[in-house]
């Protein structure tokens, strides 16, 4: 079978593609989704009852009246329950210790990234890493989530803050004012946009939902960190906001008599670099706290901190405004919340959430019969049966009070058992279909790297064998092999895989492909061994105008372009540079290989003709010119000169992508940079370090020699006096103010504060000297006959002017700098 080398080339990347997303299917798998459809209105699950008909079967009445919630991006568990919580947020720390409230520590799944959280936070699911890619962009939210449903419900919602919400939640708000976080810098007036509605909403009482996502505290994180100043200022303007809100919803509800609820919490927390994205522990943890007068503590009430999913206030919110729960929601109701209620409702909440997940663990996983949260559900249910005839029978009895509280802990068991088991439903690899996808990538990257040395030229005509080993004994046998494998594990009951659950025909297709690419590379591997080559290649010229090199250049540039339009890659930029710069030496090092060792010369434009036999494969080439091809060297006679040099240049040529390669990876390696990096260790924070001072001294004395070295050439002596001194100053500098020793002074004792003024100085000096001397150089170099003319040419009047304005200028900059050491030397006049 003939192939041209482009349509080799582009099976493939198709069959490439192909693999790369089956072991994608496996190691991002399905997310848990309900099956149901959102139009229908499914009635709330009935109480049960044993033999008796009970009469609750709507949706139990709301909890609250009101409920404002307040989110602050990046708001990590310690700024609130920590030293920082006491010292910037005593109202907040008030409530936690003393006041009518439960709080929480929330943990939020990987990416803690701000879209994803958000729509964990309302939905109850677990997004994936695709989310990432989706929090550039953010697309409205298909899911079933507590805003629609409060839309639903003739709830009015108004929100205030990040955009995100805006474009996840369209036409779901009555009245919103959305700010961008793509200003970074900004941590202000992002949040100043936000506060200035406050006075005005909380005096109004057409509302009943109000949300408010605070972004300055994150934009500290990326500026500076979790630990400078500007973050305790930030959590005190948060915590005089708190104050705020919690004082006129008490007021309100003297009006209404009727609890209100104001949430506050975290999407995500924040690194020590200020960053977040990751898992590590200062990401995932979160505060949640939930505030009300219906939380009242009796005297001697201590409440301790729990740790529960970012998850669970989903149902958490449902319940307490009268809602049904999110079809997708796999976290459980914070019964704290509920457990002031008579025991009869406690366990009508806990029913309502346990048939939810009962029913979303049904709809996702087939043996969902054998699951334990499953098995505890039923039993619960039975109970609570049981419960419901007791209590329509006798109203108080003790065998009534113990029965239902065996209820209430089979119910909160259920529900942890089954949150549990759909959380790792999300998180449960697809081995099964990342191995297949492993093996399929695998097979084509062998193909290619057989034929790498065939199809460097722009076209060619490839002979692959792909008739025989379809048609062979060793195909069969490798099908029916990798059938029965499948077979075994899909009739396994622990594994449940998405090649599985495809249709038995696309099964095949995917086990024919494996066996034929196997095949395939097994018969090249042996035509290579044993002929020295797998392909014939007929070259001929390609009239392209646009080389690969030119459409990478393009296609990277348009690419670098659109990246800067979202935050993360900004943060991220050297990712992007440092993958393309790898992309052009790999493509720079086959352009070199094509022209100095095959021949493919891409300047000319006339064909070639040329026959040659090399290791088995014909290469013909037309050309009505002679092929600039040196003469062999014979026996005994020494190669000529230009030989040896075209030879090295050809070489040269072809290592140079390779050096770079090198050399970019240990620059990567000497500074980590980005917001995900900055705190990794790397080579420059072990430079930079006080016990290596003496390594980094050398390296800079290295460093400034092989810069005069290759700046020198063809400079006169002044100039290269002046280059000498200039680069001597510089480093005089460095060392006075303690960043390199001198080899005089090991340890630098003795460099006072006048020392290193005086080394400043004569640094300035050295910089200062060097536009005054190339304007002296630029004057005498002159004969002495046109001396008058030139000083007056308006051209070198300008000049000259501009030289000794930029000398006046460093001297004033030295004057108006006075950092570091040189300050307290000039300050006390020790330097005369």
């Amino acid at each position: 079978m003939r192939l041209g080398s482009g349509a080799f080339a582009a099976t493939c990347v198709a069959i490439e593609v192909v693999g790369v997303a089956i072991f994608l299917r496996g190691f991002f798998p399905a997310p848990v989704r309900s099956s149901r459809t959102e139009d229908k209105l499914e009635p709330p699950a009935p109480e049960p009852a044993a033999g008796t008909s009970s009469n609750w079967t709507k949706l139990p009445p709301p909890l609250f009246s009101k409920a404002v919630i307040v989110l602050i991006d990046a708001l990590r568990d310690d700024f609130v329950f920590g030293s920082k919580g006491v010292k910037y947020m005593p109202y907040t720390t008030y409530l936690v210790e003393k006041g009518a409230s439960h709080s929480f520590v929330a943990e939020a799944k990987p990416p803690t990234v701000t879209m994803p959280r958000i729509k964990a936070l309302m939905t109850g699911s677990l997004p994936g890493f695709v989310d990432v890619i989706r929090n550039l962009n953010s697309p409205e939210l298909l899911e079933d989530n507590v805003i629609r449903q409060a839309k639903a419900a003739g709830k009015r919602i108004i929100f205030y803050g990040d955009e995100t919400w805006v474009k996840l939640f369209p036409k779901h708000f009555m009245e919103y004012d959305g700010t961008t976080s793509f200003f970074v810098s900004d941590y202000t007036e992002v949040d100043n946009n936000v506060t200035r509605h406050l006075d005005r909403v909380l005096k109004r009482g057409d509302w009943d939902i109000l949300i408010l996502h605070y972004l300055g505290l994150d934009h500290i994180g990326h500026i500076s960190g979790p630990n400078n100043p500007l973050i305790g200022h930030k959590l005190r303007e948060m915590d005089s906001i708190l104050m705020k809100i919690h004082a006129s919803l008490l007021s309100k509800e003297r009006e209404t008599l009727s609890p209100n609820l104001l949430v506050l919490c975290g999407d995500h927390g924040m690194s020590e670099s200020g960053s977040h994205g990751a898992s590590s522990k200062e990401e995932v943890s979160t505060p949640l706290i939930l505030i009300s007068s219906a939380f009242e503590r009796r005297p001697g009430d201590i409440r301790h901190t729990k740790h529960v999913q970012q998850t669970d206030l989903a149902a958490t919110l449902a319940i307490g405004l009268g809602l049904p729960i999110p079809k997708d929601s796999v976290g459980s109701l914070l019964f704290p919340v509920v457990e002031g209620k008579p025991i009869r409702e406690q366990l009508r909440f806990l029913h309502l959430n346990t048939v939810q997940l009962s029913k979303l663990l049904q709809e996702n996983v087939p043996s969902y019969e054998k699951d334990p949260g499953f098995e505890q559900f039923k039993m619960a249910e039975r109970l609570h049966g049981n419960w419901v005839k007791l209590h329509l029978e006798e109203n108080n009895s003790d065998v009534l009070i113990g029965l239902g509280t065996k209820v209430l802990r089979q119910y909160l068991g259920a529900l942890k058992t089954l949150s549990l088991s759909l959380s790792t439903q999300v998180a449960q690899y697809d081995i099964y279909s990342m191995a297949v996808g492993t093996v399929v990538v695998l097979e084509v990257l062998t193909l290619l790297l057989l034929s790498t040395p065939q199809v460097l030229h722009r076209r060619a005509d490839l002979d692959v064998a792909l008739s025989s080993p379809v048609f062979s004994l060793l195909f069969y046998l490798i099908f029916l092999v990798l059938s029965a494998i499948h077979v075994v594990v899909c009739t396994s009951a622990e594994n449940s895989c998405y090649l599985c659950s495809l249709p038995w025909l696309a099964a095949v297709g995917v086990i024919v492909l494996v066996a034929m690419l196997l095949c395939a590379v097994v018969s090249a591997l042996a035509r290579t061994v044993i002929n020295g080559t797998l392909l014939r290649k007929n070259v001929a010229y390609s009239g392209s105008a646009w080389s690969e090199v030119d459409h990478l250049l393009l296609l990277g540039t348009v690419g670098h372009v659109l990246s800067l339009g979202a935050s993360s890659f900004v943060e991220e930029e050297h990712q992007t540079w440092y993958f393309l710069v790898n992309t052009l030496c790999l493509t720079l090092s086959q352009e070199s290989c094509r022209s100095y060792f095959l021949g493919d010369n891409c300047e000319s434009q006339h064909p070639i003709h040329m026959e040659q036999q090399y290791e088995g494969a014909t290469f013909t080439l037309q050309d009505n010119t002679s092929y600039d091809d040196p003469e062999p060297v014979r026996e005994g006679e020494e190669p000529s000169p230009s030989k040896v040099f075209r030879s090295y240049k050809q070489w040269t040529v072809l290592a140079s992508p390779w050096l770079v390669l090198i050399c970019c990876r240990l620059l990567r390696s000497l500074n980590q940079t980005g917001v995900q990096g900055a705190h990794r260790p790397d080579f420059g924070h072990w430079l930079t370090s006080s016990e290596h001072k003496m390594q980094l001294s050398g390296l800079a004395t290295l460093s400034l020699l092989v810069i005069f070295v290759l700046v020198q050439r063809g400079c006169s002596t002044v100039s290269k006096a002046a280059l000498a001194l200039g680069l001597l100053g510089v480093f005089c500098y460095r060392a006075a103010i303690g960043n390199v020793l001198f080899p005089w002074q090991p340890d630098n004792k003795g460099i006072t504060n006048g020392s290193a003024l005086r080394c400043a100085c004569f640094c300035y000096a050295l910089i200062c000297s060097v536009p005054v001397a190339t304007y002296i150089i630029l004057v005498t170099s002159l004969r002495y006959h046109l001396f008058i003319w030139s000083v007056f040419s308006p051209k070198l009047l300008y000049e000259g002017m501009h030289l000794l304005i930029t000398a006046a200028l460093c001297v004033l900059f030295t004057a108006m700098d006075q950092s570091g050491p040189t300050r307290v030397c000039l300050k006390t006049d020790t330097c005369s």
